[in-house]
């Protein structure tokens, strides 16, 4: 019998702006596979075996207390088959601390663990035929070397626990499938700050989310992510005020923008006003210094090119910035993989003569503000194959806007 492969505990930090994480979304890139769980739940991804699994009963459950702990903790388990055991602790960081081997029979089991200094603890139990997982918080520093001593405590009176546990509850534990390789995209949630990390576990490991505040004219707030030495906004911008409150003028009839000389927006035909698509803004309108939330502004074209290099120049990076999927590109999306988080969408644009570029699902636009001539200057295009490209266009037409950090 081959032994049970091993399985990766994901846990969750925040910093910057805030500690602590409320909620993450996790979004399998390569599957489309997606769960949301509590900040303070583990993630356990699950790799695929060549062994058959044992379903275990109903008291199969690694039950950890008190917990918190002050002086010591009791584990607590009653083993679906009995087989030799490794128990692993690990801190918040995924490092191993400590590793004990334990024979266990098929019978309620009692083992009292000391030592531990403070802080937040992964507690493994992996045999040749199941792994189960729990949580340990120590909030006072236990004395001595990590012990893991067996204990009696076969007066106990068994609970049946329910077949069906909430997740949200008393189970700490979030089991997803997980193939080697697979791009998993992390979007933690606090308050009012969500930032994005993309990621290809392959061990232990506490993701932490950077919270930054992004919050346009219209207090809209938007998730961010980090690309290399940039932070960008994960979303289009879609905001009907500048920074400072004052509103941006609606530009709907073709005739009024084809005429326009002064900043303004409007909403993509097709879709309205939109919290996915965001809107589409003039030249004048992407230029001020006013648009984009305090402490971000709109990209200069070599800020684009900073994003692209990074991610392996303009014939390979579109598929890194593209969401993945036909929900707004079309079937040809083969070459998307998001890694990057950006979620890049095909959000199309009006030209100067206010006529739409329908939102065909084939490509999307974003400004840049370096001028490359009298009345035009660079944008950024990405189509439903691979490559972002690059290109100059008169001052008259809509695009979208991604903001960037300063």
């Amino acid at each position: 019998m081959k032994s049970l492969a091993q399985n990766y505990l994901i846990s969750f930090a925040g910093s910057g702006e805030s500690s602590t994480v409320s909620t993450v979304n996790v979004e399998n890139l390569t599957s489309g596979a997606t769960l949301s769980l509590n900040g303070d739940d583990i993630l356990q991804l699950t790799l695929p075996t060549e062994i058959n699994q044992v379903e275990a009963d109903k008291f199969s459950r690694l039950k950890i207390y008190p917990n918190p702990a002050s002086e010591y903790s009791i584990l607590e388990i009653f083993p679906p088959i009995a087989d030799e055991a490794t128990f692993s602790i690990y801190d918040v960081t995924g490092k191993l601390v400590a590793q004990f081997d334990k024979y266990l029979d098929k019978s309620l089991h009692g083992f009292q663990i000391t030592g531990l200094k403070k802080g937040l603890y992964f507690i493994n139990v992996n045999t040749n035929t199941y792994q189960l997982t729990n949580k340990l918080i120590c909030n006072h520093p236990m004395k001595g070397s990590i012990k893991l001593e067996k204990i009696d405590i076969s007066n106990k009176s068994i609970v049946e626990i329910p077949d069906k546990i909430d997740t949200k509850g008393s189970l700490s534990t979030i089991d997803m499938e997980y193939n080697t390789g697979e791009i998993l995209k992390f979007t933690g949630i606090s308050g009012s700050y969500s930032t994005v990390v993309t990621d290809i576990p392959s061990s232990d490991k506490t993701i932490t989310f950077d919270f930054v505040s992004c919050t346009d004219g219209d207090n809209n707030n938007y998730p961010v992510v980090v690309i290399g030495t940039q932070t960008w906004m994960a979303e289009n911008l879609k905001t009907t005020k500048y920074n400072d409150s004052e509103d941006i003028l609606l530009v709907e009839e073709k005739e009024a923008w084809a005429s326009l000389t002064t900043p303004g927006y409007c909403w993509h035909i097709e879709a309205g006003p939109s919290t996915v698509y965001g809107a589409l803004y003039n030249w004048l309108t992407a230029n001020s210094s006013k648009l984009c939330p305090t402490g971000w502004h709109v990209p200069s074209d070599s800020e684009w090119t900073v994003l692209i290099n990074y991610l392996g120049g303009e014939s390979v990076a579109g598929g890194k910035l593209k969401e993945t999927g036909l929900t707004h590109w079309k079937e040809s999306n083969s070459s998307a993989t998001n890694e990057s988080g950006f979620t890049a969408i095909a959000g199309s644009s009006r030209d100067y003569l206010g006529n739409f570029v329908t939102l065909s699902g084939y490509a999307g636009y974003w400004w840049s503000t370096f001028e490359c001539g009298d009345d035009a200057l660079y944008y950024r295009i990405l189509h439903y194959y691979a490559a972002i490209e690059h290109y100059c266009s008169n001052k008259g037409w809509g695009f979208s806007v991604r903001c960037l950090k300063d």
